[in-house]
């Protein structure tokens, strides 16, 4: 089966990772592109990868042109995308976050579910071999019942390079909804329990000082089933050049009643360590190949969704977790 696919803005770099990956599918025709922002058009015919076919968002829309709408626009603008991607009876798949607004969130699980269609999502991170692993030690109980998970995922600022618009009032939407929505994820996937309740959680403006209004700093904690904490700290605060290089881009810490396993993002290591151990050990990543967020979302609208796959519902779940995270910080910072 055949799927077209029209992408919607190309405002994150995110998208054209998954406009390569569509590229190659045999089983996808990219059949259309859009974008509303001049300047972003001149980059994209300049680097010769991705023509623009269209120019407004509707004629996408319109029967014949695709089945499937992939969204990169800037956040703010992803939940109107998707909202009439829906209501015209196409697929959404999304770059993270999907939207930014709860009231989107509602009408996008509305429509998905009246109409039978499928919401995909780029959260990839549960892809990377070493994440990979550290699921199987948990899931095997090397290290116990899980009690806690600290996650770092301090990310670099880089102001003045990173695109323009996240700094731009009421374009970005919250940097809880912007990296936490993976932690919503992940913490899930990784002890198959689900997250139950955010106790905490606060953002605030620190190195990011030329705009105070963008809350760089994020921080939040809450509990899963079975009783598992989780702490998160996903703020803007990595060295410009070196933040993705440095062990806490996605430092992974995972204690249970027999020992903890840990793992960074950059490294091939994944140390555990039990209460038999004289030694920490260093296991080797998951060398096999990851279903991967479009199988996960292709094989969900086939009618056969994996089992522990990226469904519809488990982006939905993630996405209204990471909002109302960050509903609480939002509200905490007027306070």
């Amino acid at each position: 089966m055949t799927h077209r696919i029209a992408f919607a803005g190309f405002r994150h770099p995110h998208i054209h990772s998954l406009w390569r990956v569509a590229k190659a599918h045999p089983d996808i025709e990219i059949t259309a592109a859009w974008e509303s922002d001049a300047a972003t058009r001149e980059q994209l015919s300049a680097a010769g990868e991705v023509t623009i076919t269209h120019e407004n968002y509707s004629d996408l829309l319109a029967p014949g042109v695709c089945d499937i709408i992939a969204i990169g626009a800037v956040y703010a603008e992803r939940g109107a995308l998707a909202i009439a991607a829906l209501e015209a009876g196409k697929h959404v798949i999304s770059d993270k976050p999907i939207c930014t607004d709860l009231a989107e969130l509602e009408k996008i699980e509305g429509f998905a579910r009246e109409k039978g269609l499928m919401i995909g999502c780029q959260l990839d991170l549960v892809e990377h071999p070493s994440v990979r692993k550290l699921q199987s030690l948990i899931r095997e109980n090397h290290i116990g019942r899980v009690c806690t998970i600290t996650i770092s995922a301090q990310h670099p600022l880089r102001y003045g390079t990173r695109a323009a618009w996240y700094f731009e009032p009421g374009q970005h939407g919250g940097t809880i909804n912007d990296i936490g929505i993976h932690v919503f994820h992940l913490a899930p996937w990784l002890t198959g329990s689900q997250w139950e309740k955010t106790l905490l959680s606060r953002t605030w403006n620190a190195k990011a000082a030329a705009t105070p209004h963008f809350q760089d700093c994020a921080q939040f904690y809450g509990v899963l089933e079975n009783n598992i904490a989780c702490f998160a700290d996903v703020s803007y605060l990595a060295p410009d050049q070196t933040g993705y290089d440095l062990p806490n881009y996605w430092r992974i810490t995972v204690h249970g009643t027999r020992g903890m396993c840990e793992i960074s993002y950059g490294s091939s290591e994944v140390i555990i360590a039990t209460d038999q151990d004289s030694a920490r050990r260093i296991e080797s990543p998951a060398t096999d190949t990851p279903r991967g967020y479009l199988k996960d979302f292709l094989d969900e609208i086939h009618g056969a969704p994996s089992a522990e796959g990226l469904t519809s519902n488990v982006v939905l779940t993630a996405s209204r977790l990471a909002l109302e995270a960050q509903q609480i910080a939002d509200k905490g910072a007027k306070s």
